[in-house]
């Protein structure tokens, strides 16, 4: 695979297809992928999660590839002041590697995490409707 500085590793709402394209207004297109040194948290009172630095932890996500340069001013937009895009290498199924942006939580948010890994089925099927009508209108 093709390296690229244009992709995106999504572990939380941003998996669902449909809602990345609403907020990136692109739909790139993507595989499986795992970050390694990372946990993943939900939000207290939310229906969304974070992701933190967290040894020996393991995410399994989506890497969205080839975003284009005029989508990263909506996804920031979309993600806010409580995350922080950085850079990380994502485990591809074939045991390779890829560079890709992530969005990690500020460390002065991290008293908003709750202590119980976020599950993704369970968004899926009791809190993505309610999503979508919050927070994409």
């Amino acid at each position: 695979m093709k390296e690229c500085r244009n992709n995106l590793f999504t572990y939380g709402t941003l998996m669902c297809d449909d809602i990345m394209q609403h907020v990136s207004g692109c739909a790139p297109a993507c595989v499986p992928g795992t970050l390694t040194g990372y946990s993943r948290r939900s939000v207290t009172g939310e229906s969304y999660p974070a992701i933190l630095q967290h040894r020996p932890g393991r995410v399994k996500g989506l890497v969205y590839l080839n975003v284009p340069d005029w989508a990263w001013q909506r996804l920031d937009r979309f993600e806010g002041e409580m995350y922080a895009r950085q850079s990380v290498q994502i485990g591809l199924q074939d045991g390779s590697t890829v560079p890709a942006a992530t969005y990690v939580i500020k460390p002065e948010f991290l008293r908003h995490l709750d202590p119980s890994d976020w599950d993704f089925t369970e968004f899926l099927t009791s809190h993505k409707d309610g999503f979508q009508k919050q927070c994409l209108g």
